[in-house]
């Protein structure tokens, strides 16, 4: 009997435990939440805050990059430069539409470098002419008649008359070649901000900081588009803008890829993602095309220098016995 009744009171026992602990559950999901309030509210209080603070940041960041714009915007040609070039109508001799684009693409913005362009193109002749001149005369006296050193000279100047052009295309070329060179890279750093939470215009600011290392050409570029899509109308632009500057196909892609995105709402990321893998086959393909091309350039050299040695070492003690011996 004794042991059925400590039985019982140890049943009895387990069922007020659990009681007590249910009750004791219940009142603890009903009376603290109103004790804890609204975390939501306090929450989306603070995001509010922060996206003030950041839009803060924001504007002084593109007041000081506007500042900056109109001061080299300002930074006009001088006048007797400027008066020269309008004065002999050079814009509509020596100059279209894609030499101002060239010049953009060779990263030389405003209107300085053009007149500066047109004339360096008109006096680089006349400097290279009399120069080859005195060169040909004074130092070098040739003995040839006079009109063989006179067109020496003329052809020194037509020479120097496509310098300014051969100068511009060197630029873009090492620019197109430094852009392309860390445009995957970019691509990457911008699909990390992107599936991060962050607009396109923070993904390129961000990139543009993080990209300066790497190339300053494209930091530049990436800058100059997050302030169009800043201050810009239609964003369409700011995209089509920054391939016209760059003059590569890749951007060019990425470029559309991003308008057709804002424009039927498909995710961003993932277009970011296709170019990121498509630039970057294609660098890996540019370096396989380069490899491969690499045994036939080295033939010529291989003949030319490695051969004779080669046939020096071999042939050279043979022909040093039959010397001595003979």
């Amino acid at each position: 009997m004794g042991f059925d009744l400590s039985n019982l009171l140890s049943q009895q026992m387990i069922v007020a435990v659990l009681t007590m602990v249910a009750i004791g559950g219940t009142l603890y999901s009903i009376v603290v939440p109103l004790f804890e309030g609204d975390k939501l509210k306090g929450r989306m209080k603070s995001v509010a805050l922060e996206r003030d603070q950041m839009r803060a940041r924001e504007r002084a960041r593109m007041a000081d990059d506007k500042n900056n714009a109109r001061m080299s915007l300002r930074n006009k040609p001088k006048k007797q430069m400027q008066s020269i070039v309008d004065r002999l109508n050079l814009k509509n001799l020596l100059s279209d539409d894609g030499t101002k684009k060239r010049l953009v693409m060779a990263g030389f913005r405003g209107t300085k470098p053009l007149y500066t362009y047109l004339f360096a193109r008109m006096v680089m002749p006349v400097i290279m002419f009399f120069f080859s001149l005195f060169y040909v005369f004074a130092v070098l006296q040739l003995e040839q008649p006079p009109m063989v050193k006179i067109f020496i000279a003329c052809a020194v100047a037509f020479i120097g008359f496509y310098a300014p052009d051969l100068f511009l295309k060197n630029k873009i070329q090492k620019r197109q070649v430094s852009i392309n060179r860390a445009w995957p890279d970019a691509l990457d750093l911008m699909l990390i901000c992107v599936e991060s939470g962050m607009s396109v215009e923070v993904a390129f600011r961000k990139v543009s900081e993080e990209i300066g290392i790497q190339s300053i050409p494209l930091a530049e570029e990436l800058t100059l588009t997050n302030a169009e899509l800043s201050y810009l109308g239609d964003r369409r632009m700011a995209f089509e803008n920054l391939a016209n500057r760059t003059g590569l196909e890749g951007v060019k892609n990425v470029s559309l890829a991003l308008i057709q995105a804002e424009r039927y709402g498909t995710p961003v990321s993932t277009a970011l993602r296709v170019m990121a893998d498509e630039n970057r086959m294609q660098r890996m393909q540019a370096a396989e095309k380069k490899a491969a091309a690499l045994p036939p350039k080295l033939t010529v050299p291989m003949i030319v220098f490695f051969l004779p040695v080669l046939l020096a070492v071999i042939i050279g003690p043979a022909i040093i016995q039959a010397i001595a011996t003979f």
